[in-house]
């Protein structure tokens, strides 16, 4: 299983419970920091608001995200922005054809004691040793070099030679893809993509937006940020996010929804059955509890909500459902075919009850 969503040693299944004044204390603290986050990434991004946060609800809850977007949209600029808010260090990668994995993880080279004539291997670094990584257009470089830097999402260490290196904490993955120029690129395979807690969409900006970015940029302004959170700070909400507990009828609509875009399951609703060809995995439940617990968090409460879990559906499941012919015969977009499972997967909803007010739509 994905070690980002592992328990922090010590911790037991969350049960509703109700919180200490210590723990509303730090929940208080931590959507407050937030908001000033927002603000300080506001001095240099314009718009974008979802994006950001869904890039902060991923940041506290230990996971990766796929950007996806056209060129000029500010990934580049608010992920290294995000990175100076939050006292950490960045490293970008353009990936191109030519990587190797050693361009990523680092490499031992052969060096000589002058003192003693002796040769040793020393292991010097790669840009992986730091804890924001963007990994500019992921799709472009071939699939061994991929697998280096995914294996080092999952197990947050490098392996060079014999010797394990350990990364940095907090680590993140943040890597882009260009939606357009396909031609010559390498796409990450769906299980591959798993491994990623969100896939979002970074769009146009309005045309509002736009006028202001074409004021903001063609003369000069202050883009310097206040540092708001450290590394360690950051550490510490992310073990007060798992500490935030899930009803368990919470839990089962996060399975419920799950589970029903899985075209092999036999109450999988029938458009899902007629449009995929496969579903979302185990990590999707987990991303959507402890993502709706970040964003519950953000909100200021200490208890996560089914709407909390329903909201973040897109960015958890698009990257993790496979449509099939017909849906793209039909014009299905992964999106399209989220809204109409969260309309046919409603809270508290029992199967039976569900298959009869399908039906009376259906009817209707």
């Amino acid at each position: 299983m994905n070690d980002n969503f592992d328990h922090e040693p010590g911790d037991s299944p969350a049960t509703t419970t109700t919180p200490q004044a210590d723990e509303m204390e730090r929940i208080e603290r931590l959507k407050s920091g937030c908001e000033r986050l927002k603000k300080e990434l506001a001095r240099v991004i314009v718009g974008q608001e979802e994006v950001i946060d869904q890039l902060i609800v991923a940041i506290l809850s230990n996971g990766h995200v796929i950007l996806e977007g056209v060129p000029g949209l500010a990934k580049t600029l608010m992920i290294s922005t995000l990175a100076n808010c939050l006292k950490l260090t960045f490293n970008r990668i353009q990936f191109t054809p030519d990587l190797m994995p050693s361009d990523i993880t680092g490499t031992d080279v052969i060096q000589e004691d002058k003192s003693t004539g002796q040769r040793a291997l020393k292991f010097i670094a790669g840009p992986i040793f730091s804890n924001v990584i963007l990994a500019d257009e992921i799709n472009r470089t071939p699939p061994k070099t991929q697998a280096a830097l995914l294996e080092a999402m999952q197990e947050r260490h490098v392996t060079v030679g014999t010797h394990r290196h350990d990364l940095s904490q907090p680590f993140f993955v943040l890597a882009t893809q260009n939606p357009i120029e396909q031609e010559g690129t390498y796409p990450l395979p769906e299980a591959q993509q798993d491994r990623f807690m969100f896939k979002v969409f970074v769009r146009y900006p309005s045309y509002e937006q736009e006028y202001e970015i074409a004021e903001r940029t063609t003369v000069t302004v202050d883009t310097s940020v206040s540092q708001i959170f450290s590394g360690e700070e950051i550490l510490e909400f992310q073990r007060l996010v798992r500490r935030i507990p899930a009803a368990p009828n919470v839990i089962r609509h996060a399975l419920d929804l799950v589970r029903a875009s899985r075209p092999g399951e036999d109450d999988a609703p029938e458009f899902i059955k007629k449009m995929l060809s496969w579903g979302a995995g185990p990590r999707a439940v987990q991303s959507l509890i402890l993502g709706g617990k970040a964003l519950a968090a953000l909100r200021g409460r200490f208890h996560l909500s089914t709407d909390d879990v329903r909201e973040l559906a897109s960015p958890v499941l698009r990257h993790r459902i496979v449509t099939n012919y017909s849906a793209e015969a039909e014009g299905y977009t992964p999106d399209r075919i989220i809204d109409e499972l969260l309309a046919a997967i409603q809270p508290n909803e029992t199967g039976v009850a569900r298959d009869e007010r399908l039906g009376k739509l259906l009817s209707s």
